[in-house]
């Protein structure tokens, strides 16, 4: 069961990393930095599982897969004080807060203070830790040996500053954030700093114990069992917590998503009949919807422009009373003046092919009160539906209809 939760926590940890692994593509150092915290935090889980120790094993270094763990954590802890002190407080304040500039001067120190770790981690390991065998699990084989006491102190001083300052920060921010998920988001980050806080003590309080005191070994793997747990437990809290602000973003996305499903027949239809509307010829639904190079927010924006510009081009072609006779056949339709714009539409569309230009261009279509892009591609999505539904046929009879009450009329 231990050994499923370790593979659990890391899976997580890992799942998020690549998820956010876009944000390396990004010029600030903010993202970056909070990639670079996920990917290290993913390692070092990765290294914690059994087959990844199993694996490290076979190399003729005795307990290289601490060591490596160790490596990766410390990174990671370092790319996280980065991304706090980068996330609160503007560079340009002129007089910036205390815990703001506290921060900021770890964050900077942490990079010099990192390598003499690394470095003296590295020393240590091959000097005072007994690695005359191997263990199975580092902390518990080696308790009560004032080396590896030594030597994961060394390694614990990073998690130590790195806990209480995020921890502070996170706590802080949460309570000053204004959404909802902010909030929550940045509480349970806050309340998994605290509980590695307390993982970090605990951990060195039982090498040192063990060493002034010898525990028996049972008791020892009892205690280190309890604190992996509770390390693992707080990670699913940062898992958590970092997901829970990126669901709005995410939610927005589905969002814009299934608009430029919607949307996408009346799109293509409009694009192939005015080739010079669209940036790029119109493709297929699914080549449309799988392109990842332009964001999906400025390809609903161009899309939208799209549809309008080619309907202004098709006001030259459409009957001028053709959207009083599309608002009659659509009055009695569960959504009508969506159904009525689509309905003329397409029956411009048909006249755009058979009859020729008129340089004097028909009444515009009916003006809505749109605030946002988002706004006006949610009414061409409704418009774009009941499109999908006209037929051929119908779009002739409106057609039709129309020529014959514009004749009426001139008579």
């Amino acid at each position: 069961m231990f050994d499923y939760f370790q593979y659990l926590t890391a899976a997580v940890m890992t799942i998020i990393a690549i998820w956010r692994f876009p944000a390396v593509r990004y010029g600030d150092s903010h993202r970056r930095a909070l990639w670079g915290g996920y990917a290290g935090f993913a390692v070092a889980l990765c290294l914690y599982t059994p087959a990844a120790m199993d694996a490290l094993d076979r190399i003729p270094v005795v307990d290289l897969s601490a060591l490596l763990r160790h490596f990766a954590s410390t990174a990671a802890i370092m790319a996280a004080l980065t991304y706090v002190a980068t996330s609160y407080g503007k560079s340009t304040e002129v007089v910036v807060p205390r815990h703001v500039a506290v921060s900021r001067w770890i964050a900077r120190a942490s990079y010099k203070a990192g390598a003499i770790g690394v470095t003296l981690l590295t020393v240590l390991f091959f000097t005072v830790v007994d690695r005359r065998t191997p263990s199975e699990n580092f902390l518990i084989d080696h308790a009560g040996e004032w080396g590896v006491a030594v030597y994961m102190t060394v390694f614990y001083f990073f998690p130590l500053v790195t806990t209480a300052v995020c921890g502070y920060q996170w706590t802080r921010a949460g309570r000053q954030a204004e959404s909802t998920s902010m909030r929550v988001g940045l509480g349970l980050m806050g309340i998994s700093m605290w509980m590695g806080l307390a993982h970090t003590v605990a951990r060195i309080a039982i090498l040192w114990v063990a060493v002034a005191f010898p525990l028996r070994l049972s008791t020892v793997q009892f205690l280190v069992d309890v604190t992996q747990i509770w390390m693992d437990l707080l990670f699913l809290f940062v898992a958590v917590g970092a997901s829970i602000p990126t669901t709005r973003a995410a939610v927005a996305r589905w969002k814009s998503w299934r608009t430029l499903y919607r949307t996408y027949p009346l799109w293509f239809d409009l694009v192939e009949a005015f080739p010079g509307t669209s940036l790029y010829p119109a493709g297929r639904r699914i080549a449309e919807l799988m392109h990842i190079r332009v964001p999906i927010d400025v390809r609903l924006d161009r899309w939208t422009q799209d549809i309008a510009d080619a309907c202004e081009k098709l006001r030259h072609y459409a009957p001028r009373n053709l959207m009083f006779a599309a608002e009659d056949a659509t009055a009695s339709h569960s959504d009508p003046e969506p159904a009525a714009e689509a309905y003329w539409i397409k029956a411009a569309l048909q006249a755009a092919d058979a009859a020729p230009f008129h340089p004097q261009a028909a009444a515009p279509l009916r003006g809505k009160p749109f605030v946002d892009t988002d706004s006006e591609a949610a009414w061409l999505a409704r418009v774009s539906t009941a499109y999908s539904t006209i037929t051929a046929e119908q779009a002739k009879g409106l057609l039709l209809h129309s020529a014959r009450v514009e004749s009426e009329l001139d008579q």
